[in-house]
């Protein structure tokens, strides 16, 4: 049901002529947020454009991220998770890591050496960031080392999964480790001399290598050599396997073992494991570039030699060995971690692909077929785009399936004679996509097809060049986005010649349209005919592709011109309900939580009363609790099994329930940096569904964590005799039911 436009309200739903504030340079800091005509005062909160900073009212980002991954680190650590589910989160918790030292030290350490000292909003200097950040991160090493060493690596081999030492193999298995080194690793391993001869070599990304020190056997010098363990080879070698028991072995173990062999007539002195991360944080003039597509294998040029970031390195390796390696690097000792044992955790994932073991995992789970979709066995499928006629419909993965909704979506209409010409933006997609086979078919079957391809998607950006060339040969229209923006909407919209003339289908989504993430991101995506939304998807391509710097919106809220001042306002809204009495709530569901403006609204909205829970998976900058600023702001993070990456966002709005689903979060990269798009919706069992979803995330004991106001978390439990609520099992369990799709439960105000 369309909400109708209120005169009291400043809000108009149908937003035809809606207009952002606009904030003149001179107002605006280096810190993004609004110049002070004062110092702050508390009491002058509830004050438009005031200017709050330092550590009372903001937590740092990096530290924050870094609390996230605690997080996440945890789910490793809990024993009421599957053994091999556990060594999995210490890969992503190792993977996580490397991205953070890739993407944020690396960005700081940019800013040092511009010689930037100036404090970011929450009070700390860039140098000051990386000292904080270095504590924190020693403790998460020793943390996520004594998981997997003391606890995991036990309990495994309890469970029958050994990881054993060269040394301690078998004859039987020492002689199948021997052969995969002969056969499997020898031809490749490369040993580089470093002498007057030979420079230093270049030590890629995140590769692992041998530090060796030899010595002829006639002569006292040593000489140094480094052995890169290749990439494209298992980390860990079964040796032995049966069908409740297996045994393997490191294969950086079995190099060591047999490193000798490269060095013939010379004596092996010491070999040791390190591991470099370098900057990902590479600086770009989009507005000089001529070909946007060859700025982007630049940078990726680039990247591959940036500066190092952080040094892993073998507790055991010898101290001049290290001060070189910290010399030839061009990096100090504040960039370097010890570690006793093997480096590179984050190939704990390639564990848990061990075949059998099934009892180790998570149940197996198949998204169900969505609603929408089944029919009776003696009926013939409808047709998808019956179906989205019939009235809006929302899917919810990983519990709805991504291949029977969104994607055959695209490929009902590249084989439908009637569709003529789809559109679609495309940030992340997998190597071997069926949404891009399709759109190809779809262009040579004679279909205008239009792709947005985003190629500034961090660590995708390869991946995304390949497919833009491949769509551009097919002749697909393709365009590469707009200079300062990242393009990072989920949008498609299919155009179809009926019998009543052309109809316009759509699906704005919060996640990518990627078929490996949708089985572990959680995400929403909208089906939608509706005439106004569909208009304004159109118009969103005419802005994308053409040149339309005015460009208004009937429905959607689209960043980076409309979606900050909507949430001003929907926020206002909100405190001038608490103002005269009447209730106010706002609840968020969202990835991370930093713009300091929108956190100032916030911190406003709660002074007057307004009720907020903020669901925030990752980086929440927001202090709650706080008695004066933000005691009527509650924050929690959810972690499991599958990613929370969906962006919902409810107002109450006076009782008119506004719902809004897609691809922004509250941050300043979002609101200001990047083409967003936000739908509302509108239909009463869509938003019903929403109310559920938000009501389990609110009263999850199993998976949810709460911010307390002196910034740490707390992990929440099942109260005495309660019932153990966790939002992944209990959507699983609800999407498999063909009982009315919405629990009579839901009924009532959103929040718990």
């Amino acid at each position: 049901m369309k909400p109708k436009a209120d005169s009291k309200s400043p809000y108009n739903p149908d937003h035809s002529n809606f207009q952002p504030e606009h904030y003149s340079d001179s107002e605006i800091n280096g810190a993004g947020m609004l110049a002070p005509d004062k110092e702050p005062d508390l009491d002058e909160i509830s004050t438009d454009n005031l200017l709050i900073q330092g550590p009372d009212y903001y937590t740092n980002y990096e530290l924050s991220w870094l609390d996230f991954n605690f997080r996440v680190l945890f789910e490793a650590q809990d024993d009421r998770n599957p053994i091999l589910e556990r060594v999995n989160f210490i890969g992503i918790v190792c993977s996580n890591l490397d991205e953070f030292f890739q993407k944020r030290v690396g960005g700081l350490k940019r800013q040092i050496e511009a010689g930037m000292d100036t404090p970011s909003v929450d009070g700390l200097t860039p140098m000051e960031q990386l000292k904080a950040i270095r504590r924190k991160v020693k403790k998460m090493i020793n943390d996520y080392r004594s998981c997997f060493f003391d606890q995991l690596k036990p309990e495994l081999k309890k469970s029958g999964i050994e990881i054993r030492p060269y040394k301690k193999l078998t004859a039987k298995q020492k002689k199948a480790a021997d052969d995969y080194f002969e056969k499997q690793l020898y031809p490749i391993l490369t040993p580089l001399v470093v002498d007057q001869a030979h420079p230093f070599p270049f030590i890629s990304n995140k590769s692992r290598s041998f530090a060796v020190e030899i010595k002829q056997n006639d002569s006292d010098d040593f000489i140094f050599a480094r052995i890169k363990v290749p990439n494209n080879r298992p980390r860990w070698l079964v040796t032995e396997q049966s069908e409740e028991h297996a045994v393997m072995v490191n294969i950086d173990d079995i190099i060591k073992e047999h490193i000798h062999r490269l060095f013939s007539g010379a004596e092996v002195v010491s070999a040791n494991i390190f591991r470099v991360t370098r900057n990902a944080d590479i600086k770009r003039n989009e507005e000089e570039a001529d070909d946007l597509l060859e700025l982007i294998e630049e940078e990726l040029r680039e990247r591959r030699f940036a500066e190092v970031v952080r040094l892993e390195i073998d507790a055991g390796t010898p101290r001049h060995i290290r001060e070189m390696l910290l010399t030839k690097m061009g990096i100090s000792p504040l960039d370097v971690f010890d570690m006793e044992g093997p480096i590179g955790l984050a190939d704990c994932m390639q564990l848990t692909k061990i075949k059998g073991f099934q009892k180790l995992r998570y149940k197996t789970w198949v998204p169900t077929l969505h609603p929408a979709f089944r029919h009776a066995m003696d009926e013939d499928a409808p047709d998808i785009f019956s179906i989205i006629r019939s009235g809006d419909f929302m899917v919810h993965h990983p519990y709805h399936s991504f291949a029977t909704s969104v994607q055959r979506f695209v490929e009902d209409a590249a084989s439908d004679p009637k569709v003529v010409a789809l559109k679609q933006t495309l940030y992340r997609t997998s190597p071997d996509s069926r949404i891009m086979h399709s759109l190809i078919k779809a262009a040579e079957a004679g279909k205008q097809v239009a792709v947005l391809v985003e190629l500034k998607a961090r660590f995708d950006e390869q991946q995304n060049i390949d497919w833009a060339m491949k769509l551009e040969k097919a002749g697909i229209h393709v365009s590469y986005g707009l200079p300062g923006l990242k393009i990072h909407s989920k949008v498609t919209v299919v155009v179809r010649d009926e019998a009543e003339g052309i109809r316009r289908y759509v699906h704005v989504g919060t996640g990518n349209y990627h078929p490996g993430t949708a089985n572990l991101y959680e995400d929403f995506g909208l089906f939608t005919c509706n005439e106004d939304i569909a208009s304004d998807v159109t118009d969103l391509f005419n802005f994308l592709t053409g040149f339309a710097p005015n460009q208004t919106y009937k429905k959607l809220l689209v960043a980076p011109k409309y979606l900050r001042s909507a949430f001003n306002d929907l926020i206002k809204f909100e405190m001038n309900e608490a103002k005269a009495g009447r209730p106010a709530r706002i609840i968020a569901k969202m990835n991370s939580l930093e713009d300091p403006i929108l956190i100032q609204k916030l911190y406003q909205a709660s002074r007057q009363g307004v009720s907020i829970d903020l669901i925030v998976r990752g980086v929440c900058r927001l202090k709650p609790g706080v008695s004066g600023l933000s005691e009527n702001i509650r924050i929690h993070s959810v972690i499991g099994r599958f990613l929370e990456h969906s962006r919902v966002y409810y107002f109450q709005h006076g009782g008119k329930d506004l719902f809004y689903i897609g691809s922004a979060d509250m941050m300043h990269r979002n609101l200001d940096a990047r083409v967003e798009t936000i739908t509302p919706i509108e239909n009463e069992q869509l938003k019903a569904y929403l109310q559920f979803v938000l009501k389990v995330l609110l009263k999850d004991n199993r998976q949810r964590w709460v911010l307390k106001k002196n910034g740490s978390y707390k992990k929440i439990y099942p109260e005495k005799g309660e019932v153990e609520v966790g939002t992944h099992s209990v959507l699983m369990n609800h999407s498999t039911s063909y009982k009315d799709p919405i629990p009579s439960s839901t009924t009532g105000n959103p929040g718990p």
